[in-house]
């Protein structure tokens, strides 16, 4: 993701800060993307690097794709820091992450989905939840996704999906998520191209009525991960904005992004 990202934010003419955080045994390497040499850094001195890049470039976003382990403790460090930044990591502890952007007054933008079709699929989700709460109660419901094997935790878009489900009538609760990681199994049951097996997002959710009469699927497919970069770029053009503006809301989502339009 940082690689698509960095393409991305090179496409759209912003100025990419060639620093990147790493694991310890990464500190000092460089990994060339769009012809720049992004140069890694361990974890050791993270806030004092961070702090004098922020100086050097006070318009500064950082953005995150890292583990869920990783969510907490760097947004603890950006906070710290004083940095605006978009997280696009799923899972930590979100409530935690929410409590330590309000208390530091840092401006940011937290999804668990960044590609904005998709974001647009779940807020149309969520509007036929809050008009139409109960209408498909009784149906059962079957939720499969698949991502590479690199993606530990569930998807954080599926569980909003789910959601909405729920308001809609449905009971079903996220660990019955049929949760797809083995390549070979993505290959023959799931259909995902073999060139996207290390980058993929495919969901499916079938709905099927109490007497077996009336079903429903929703399903959305992404090879690669273009499109989650070029939301990603979109959301820190938007927060630039409303960092130079002193806005009065700190923290943003997806769906404040799309509202706000004039994307790419």
């Amino acid at each position: 993701m940082g690689k698509a990202v960095i393409k991305a934010a090179d496409s759209a003419g912003l100025n990419i800060v060639p620093l990147s955080f790493g694991s310890a045994v990464e500190n000092g390497k460089t990994v060339q993307v769009c012809g720049k040499d992004i140069l890694i850094h361990g974890p050791d001195d993270r806030e004092n690097v961070l702090a004098s890049v922020f100086d050097e470039h006070p318009n500064l976003v950082v953005v995150d794709y890292t583990v869920p382990s990783a969510v907490n403790d760097n947004a603890e460090l950006y906070c710290k820091v004083g940095v605006p930044f978009v997280m696009g990591t799923t899972g930590g502890d979100r409530d935690r992450l929410y409590k330590t952007v309000e208390d530091s007054k840092v401006y940011a933008v937290i999804s668990p989905q960044m590609g904005k079709q998709v974001v647009a699929f779940l807020a149309a989700m969520e509007i036929m939840a809050e008009q139409f709460p109960g209408a498909f109660s009784g149906y059962s419901l079957q939720v499969m996704e698949s991502h590479q094997t690199s993606k530990v935790d569930t998807s954080g878009t599926a569980k909003a999906v789910i959601s909405c489900f729920q308001k809609l009538g449905v009971s079903f609760d996220v660990d019955q998520i049929q949760m797809i990681r083995d390549p070979q199994r993505q290959l023959e049951m799931v259909g995902v191209p073999e060139e996207h097996l290390s980058g993929h997002a495919f969901h499916m959710y079938h709905l099927t009525s109490p007497d077996q009469t009336v079903s429903f699927e929703f399903q959305h497919n992404v090879c690669g991960r273009s499109i989650y970069a070029e939301g990603t770029v979109d959301a820190v053009i938007f927060l630039a904005k409303k960092v130079q503006s002193k806005a009065d809301k700190l923290i943003y989502n997806m769906i404040d992004v799309l509202r706000e339009g004039n994307m790419r």
